[in-house]
Formats: C-alpha cells, sequence, structure tokens
C-alpha cells in the first residue's frame, strides 16, 4: 500500500506540475489546466496499479528478480532522462524536467519491480541452454493425494526440484474445504504429503505462480504450463497421463512405477494368501498381497478369512495392475499325481 501511495502521489504531482509549468508562461488558465494534469497523472497511476494487479506475485525468487527488474527499469528512465535537454530546447523552461523525470522514474521503476518479480520464473526454468528443463518435474493434485510420491522422495531415488502450480495448490485447498468429509479427508492429506515434503533435505517443492486464465479445468493448466516449461508430468490420473502424451508432453505415471517395482511371480510358485472376499467366478476367492496386488484362487470361495497356500497357475497385467491365478496346493499337487 505504502508503494502504492507513493507511485500515486509522484504521477499526480507530476503531472500537476508538467502541465503548470509548460503552460503558465502562455496561458493565462494555467493553474486549471495543471489540476487536469494532476488528474491524469492520478488516473496514470491507477492504470499502472491496476496492470500491477494482474501479474503481480511474491516469493523470494520473484522478490530477487523485481530488484532487478526495477534496476533495469531506473537505467531505462535515466538514458531516456538525457532525452529531456530537447524537451529544454522546446521549452525554454528548466522548470519542467526534473517532474518529467520523476514521473519516467516512477513508471519504469515501479514496472520493472513488478514486471521483473514475474517474468524471473520463466527464466529460471529456460536456462541459457536449456540444462535444468529436463529435470523439471510436474507434480499434479491426484499424485499429491496419492501419497507415494513423498515415500519415493524418502527413499532418495529422487531428487532436485518438484514444482506445484498455484492453481494445484487452490484445488487442493478447495478439496480440503469441501462439505464431503470424503473429499475433504482427501485434500487434508494432499495437504499434509505437501507439507511433508517439503520438510525432505534430499527436494525442493517450488510453488509457481504461472496461470492460464483462459483455459478451464486443471489438467488443461497442467497440460500448457508443463508444455511451456518443458517439464515432465508426474501422475497417476490416467485420462490426464493419456491427453498429456497426445499434446507431447512427457508423463511420469506413479502407477506404472509401482507395477514396474512389484516382485515378478511366475507359475509354479508358492505362497501363502489370506482370502478376503469371494471372486466374480463361481467357487473363486479373492486375496492381496501387501502391494495390493490382487490373487484369485479356485475353489476357495468357503474359504474366506482363512490363510491358504497356493500356487500359482497364471499373471495377467492390466492397464489397473496385475491380477496373479493360483489354485490350492493341495488341488496342484493332486493334479501333479495324476
Amino acid at each position: 500500500m505504502i508503494v502504492r501511495a507513493i507511485l500515486v502521489l509522484a504521477c499526480s504531482i507530476s503531472g500537476y506540475f508538467i502541465a503548470y509549468y509548460m503552460l503558465a508562461a502562455t496561458n493565462s488558465y494555467a493553474i486549471f489546466q495543471a489540476i487536469v494534469g494532476f488528474i491524469i497523472g492520478l488516473i496514470v497511476a491507477l492504470l499502472v496499479i491496476r496492470v500491477e494487479k494482474d501479474i503481480r506475485k511474491l516469493s523470494l525468487r520473484i522478490i530477487a528478480g523485481g530488484v532487478i527488474g526495477m534496476v533495469i527499469g531506473l537505467l531505462i528512465a535515466l538514458i531516456l532522462g538525457f532525452g529531456l535537454n530537447m524537451v529544454i530546447k522546446i521549452t525554454q523552461n528548466q522548470q519542467v524536467v526534473p517532474w518529467i523525470y520523476l514521473l519516467l522514474t516512477g513508471i519504469l521503476g515501479y514496472l520493472g519491480l513488478v514486471l521483473g518479480s514475474k517474468k524471473v520464473e520463466e527464466f529460471n526454468f529456460r536456462g541459457v541452454e536449456g540444462k535444468n528443463c529436463v529435470d523439471n518435474r510436474l507434480l499434479d493434485t491426484s499424485v499429491i493425494i496419492d501419497g507415494r510420491i513423498a515415500d519415493i522422495c524418502d527413499t532418495g531415488f529422487m531428487d532436485g526440484e518438484l514444482i506445484v502450480p498455484r492453481f494445484v495448490l487452490n484445488e487442493l485447498q478447495f478439496i480440503a474445504d469441501s462439505s464431503d468429509s470424503m473429499k475433504r479427508s482427501r485434500g487434508r492429506r494432499g495437504l499434509d504429503i505437501l507439507n511433508r515434503m517439503q520438510k525432505s533435505s534430499s527436494i525442493n517443492i517450488e510453488i509457481v505462480e504461472q496461470d492460464f486464465p483462459k483455459i478451464k479445468g486443471v489438467d488443461g493448466k497442467l497440460v500448457a504450463l508443463a508444455q511451456k516449461i518443458n517439464a515432465k508430468l508426474m501422475t497417476n490420473d490416467y485420462n490426464l497421463n493419456k491427453v498429456a502424451e497426445l499434446q507431447g508432453v512427457r508423463v511420469l505415471n506413479v502407477n506404472e512405477l509401482a507395477n514396474a517395482m512389484k516382485p515378478v511371480v511366475l507359475p509354479g510358485e508358492q505362497m501363502l494368501v489370506k482370502i478376503i472376499r469371494e471372486g466374480k467366478e463361481q467357487g473363486q476367492g479373492v486375496g492381496y498381497l501387501d502391494d495390493g496386488t490382487m490373487i484369485i484362487v479356485d475353489s476357495a470361495q468357503k474359504m474366506i478369512n482363512m490363510n491358504v497356500e497356493v500356487v500359482v497357475t497364471s499373471v495377467l497385467q492390466t492397464t489397473a495392475g496385475r491380477m496373479i491365478f493360483t489354485e490350492l496346493k493341495e488341488a496342484a499337487e493332486k493334479k501333479s499325481i495324476n
């Protein structure tokens, strides 16, 4: 508010004195036109603030960029100040020069501050040779709520910087404030996961302010941002995965990583399984491994809540994961005897 007040004051007073000194020698009504100059200066300041509201954001990186931008803006104002010599020759009035210079300094310094703080993110992402762009990983809402990404980071297999857009953070906040208890729990879990990841020493969570107001939906904005900063998109959303790949965005799917890391199970192997529920087919029982892999056991429909020894007969890989088909060990032994 103080910076805005100074800008408004500087522009308004500058407008007043510019109009007054340029017209004082030729117009008896210069004082009234100077007031018009004051109003014009005020309007200019308000327009600059309106532009600033659309692009200003705050963070340590943004502040540094703002300082650099402001210095550049002031240097430009200083260079333009040399052109005031032409004004002196035309108006023969040196009193107007300081006020014009103040006006230029205020506007260019202010815009340099705001634009520099906003555009520094794009500069850092792209880099000089684009070396760091390959390592940019953009997180979507689903992969944050899922939580496995935090476990991966804790193991040390992933380091560097993870990018979370502001609109994803806003969506998490919206879900956490939902009246639906299930959604509220998921949203709060996502925020807790982010807090946990921020405390990790191996990674850095970067909140970026880049938005795409013309694009509706978080998924569309994520794809657009990934394209703009040349980042990989981390998700476990199947539909987002396909849409992003169609638009040339590289996707890191946590579900695919989990499937790749599951232990290999071959036909003929034996394992101990607890039957949890009945299967879809007649006589089948269903159990699960610790990693969530579904195990279908023939002739185990009546063995719910029992631990049974089974023999693997086949393994089916699907987009949703793996299913392991087995039969009871006793039945397998009878077959081998026969």
